[in-house]
Parts: structure tokens; C-alpha cells; sequence
């Protein structure tokens, strides 16, 4: 696995680096604001971004929004000592995979690091029951019904639910054009009125538009 650290605290990468080179997890590079993580992760293409939210300049969520748009194959965990739900929230409409407190304990952090270069969602049990409460409120009059998705669509959606993100494997797996798995995806996130892939697969777990759950999710 190889891990890009995005945190403005030089300490807490060192020590970050330290655990993670123990483990035997590649650290590829080290970026102290949003915008040097954007280009550290176009230059090195990482699996996986551990990003902090509370960075100057350009703040984390900036910056996962500009990876999941630009780079969906880059998984972004946030790491952060912010307990504000609201940047839970925020950062998983921004397209964070995963989102996890500096205190956590080091075999969850494994666990769920794990989980997340695998392209499964890496959050607590206790965060994630605040996501799928926030996410079961009722919806506002005003918000549209999804369309229904054609069966091409439907096929992308079992994909992504099964952890298969990138639009190589995607276009490999469904023998595609990368171009063509861009348009459907396109489509899919126009008819569910969602802005990134990450919302996509909580959206099909939530509402059952899937067969199957990934590895491990009941």
C-alpha cells in the first residue's frame, strides 16, 4: 500500500510515518497543506491520502473534493482531531472513503486503512451510525426523485459497491472504453442527484439498489 500524509503538524507525520513504515506501508510523500497534497497525490498517484481537515491555505475538504473529482482511483481518509459532525459530513459529501479521529486506536486504524485501499468504506461503528442517521432524515419536498438507472448503470453500481473505483477496472471488468465507464458514471450520479462516488455507494446501501454489499458490510 502506498500512503500519502497530508497534515500542516511536521510531529504528527513523523510519528504517522514511523507507524505506518513499521507495518510495512509505504509512505510516498508528505504534504503540509491542501494544495501540495493535490499535487503530491497527481504527481505520485498514491492508493490511499491520510488528509487532515484544518491545514492553512487550502483546507482539507478543498482538497479531497479537487483528488475524488480529479483522481477517483486515490482513496482520501481523513484524519483529524476535529469532532464536529458536521465535518463528517462535509468531508464524505467531499468524497472522503474514510474518516477517522488522531486517538484511534492502532489496530483500527490498520483495519480500516485496509478497508479503505480495498475501496470499502473505513469509518468507527460509531461514526458510521451517524452518517446513515444523518443520511435516513427525511428528504425536503423540494429535493427531486432519482431516475431510474438503465442496466449498464446498474452493473457500474454493483462495481462500486464491491469496492471496484477505478475507471481502469471498471472499463476492464465490463470490457469498456474508459470514456464510455465516464459517461455512464456521469449519468449515474446525474439520475441519483449525488456529486461523487463515495455518496453513490452509500446511497445504494441505504436505499437497496444493490445485490450484494462489500466484503464485510451487512
Amino acid at each position: 500500500m502506498r500512503v500519502l500524509i497530508a497534515d500542516d503538524h511536521a510531529l504528527f507525520r513523523d510519528s504517522l510515518r514511523t507507524l505506518l513504515e513499521a507495518r510495512g506501508v509505504e509512505v510516498v510523500g508528505e504534504a503540509e497543506t491542501g494544495k501540495e497534497a493535490v499535487e503530491l497525490a497527481r504527481e505520485l498517484r498514491p492508493d490511499v491520502v491520510l488528509m487532515d481537515l484544518k491545514m492553512p491555505g487550502m483546507d482539507g475538504l478543498a482538497a479531497t473534493r479537487m483528488i475524488s473529482a480529479e483522481m477517483p482511483e486515490v482513496k482520501v481518509v481523513v484524519l483529524t482531531a476535529s469532532e464536529d459532525d458536521e465535518d463528517l459530513f462535509e468531508a464524505v459529501k467531499s468524497g472522503a472513503l474514510g474518516y477517522m479521529f488522531k486517538d484511534v486506536r492502532s489496530d483500527q486504524f490498520f483495519e480500516l486503512l485496509e478497508a479503505a485501499s480495498r475501496g470499502e468504506p473505513a469509518f468507527t461503528p460509531g461514526l458510521a451510525r451517524k452518517l446513515l442517521r444523518e443520511m435516513s432524515k427525511p428528504a425536503g419536498r423540494a429535493e427531486r426523485e432519482p431516475e431510474v438507472l438503465t442496466e449498464r448503470e446498474q452493473e457500474i453500481l454493483e462495481l462500486l459497491v464491491q469496492g471496484v473505483t477505478s475507471n481502469k477496472e471498471l472499463a476492464e471488468r465490463l470490457i469498456l472504453s474508459e470514456n464510455t465507464v465516464k459517461y455512464h458514471l456521469r449519468n449515474i450520479l446525474d439520475k441519483l442527484h449525488l456529486q461523487n462516488r463515495t455518496q453513490v455507494v452509500a446511497y445504494a446501501l441505504q436505499h437497496g439498489l444493490v445485490r450484494r454489499r462489500p466484503d464485510g458490510q451487512e
